[in-house]
């Protein structure tokens, strides 16, 4: 990843847990400039869920340090308990030598360490309502659950990490391909079966609704993210256009609105 000449427009990453505590896994992504999308994921035999998501956030700190990116480049997560602690706690933790304002020791202390050192001063954390529809949180969860409950998902160009639990279910002699496909395990009892990218579709489907009905305005990053289309392409952009039911127009501050209905619009697919 190092090596792309792109930069990273956008990142996302989330955590789960079986038990709580229990089999955990977490989901992470990068998307960049160019439209191409870096997935990874990772599992734990004996975690929490609040150390998963802390997991995930580190691991995409890690992968952006050495990563161009883009300036306007924010973290999203459904974690409060991550924003609070890094943008709100940390600093009063470390004073009081990792005790809490009760006097207790610090959970994740490990973790928080390593967060603070990973931190990036250009990368924000954003906090989005989990499993609202926003297409990159929605994925970061697939991929979380799939590995809190020993299945390896196929990633986009992606990467498994911490996944000693799961070497058993990949049978012996398997080659890095499987293992990185993850092994052919029967769906469980009552699984959506619908096709992986088309659940992804009508995730962003479900979300352009959402933002159409409330009127809400998109920066150009977050409408890259939505269409699924270079940052760059949609930059050359300043006349409304039309994105499969919807159109798209421009709302000024470089901020995009959709709109229900196509007619007398190119087609901006």
């Amino acid at each position: 990843m190092a090596d792309r000449p792109v930069r990273v427009v956008a990142a996302a990453c989330d955590g789960a847990c079986s038990g709580n505590p229990g089999p955990g896994g977490w989901g992470a992504l990068l998307r960049f400039e160019d439209g191409s999308v870096h997935e990874m994921g990772g599992a734990e035999a004996d975690t929490t869920n609040n150390r998963m998501e802390l997991t995930a956030a580190l691991a995409v700190l890690e992968a952006l340090r050495d990563l161009p990116r883009h300036p306007d480049l924010a973290l999203r997560t459904d974690s409060r308990y991550l924003i609070d602690g890094l943008g709100k706690w940390i600093q009063g933790w470390k004073r009081k030598g990792w005790r809490t304002a009760s006097g207790g020791a610090v959970l994740n202390r490990d973790l928080w360490e390593q967060l603070d050192r990973a931190r990036l001063h250009d990368v924000s954390l954003r906090h989005v309502k989990g499993h609202s529809g926003d297409p990159d949180n929605e994925r970061c969860d697939t991929i979380a659950v799939a590995f809190s409950r020993g299945r390896i998902p196929p990633l986009r160009e992606g990467e498994v990490l911490g996944m000693a639990r799961l070497e058993a279910d990949v049978p012996a002699g398997a080659g890095e391909a499987t293992r990185q496909a993850g092994p052919a395990l029967a769906p469980p009892p009552g699984a959506d079966l619908a096709p992986a990218d088309l659940q992804k579709l009508l995730s962003r489907l479900e979300w352009a609704d959402r933002v159409a009905t409330q009127g809400y305005g998109l920066t150009l990053v977050e409408l890259a993210q939505l269409v699924e289309q270079p940052l760059r392409n949609l930059e050359r952009r300043t006349r409304p256009w039309t994105w499969r039911d919807w159109q798209v127009e421009p709302i000024g501050d470089g901020r995009w609105r959709l709109r229900r209905g196509t007619a007398g619009l190119g087609d901006g697919r």
